[in-house]
């Protein structure tokens, strides 16, 4: 009995701490437009602080993430 408990609770903490699973049903998923927009919304927050400083956005990826950058 005493290990059952023990196996069933190994189990468990293995299934919790493993890799998210893909989830179509989550907000964006298996749509890029979304994603498309969400980064053009960025873009736009990103122009917008940096025309405070008299300078121009600009995007670049890195790593798989968009990141912007302020320039001249």
């Amino acid at each position: 009995m005493r290990s059952t408990v023990v196996v069933g609770l190994t189990m468990l903490a293995a299934c919790a701490g493993g890799p998210p699973l893909d989830n179509p049903s989550a907000p964006g998923a298996m749509r890029p437009d979304v994603d498309e927009r969400r980064e053009a919304r960025a873009l736009e927050q990103a122009e917008t602080d940096c025309a405070k400083d008299g300078k121009h956005a600009v995007a670049q990826r890195v790593e798989g993430e968009t990141v912007f950058d302020c320039i001249d």
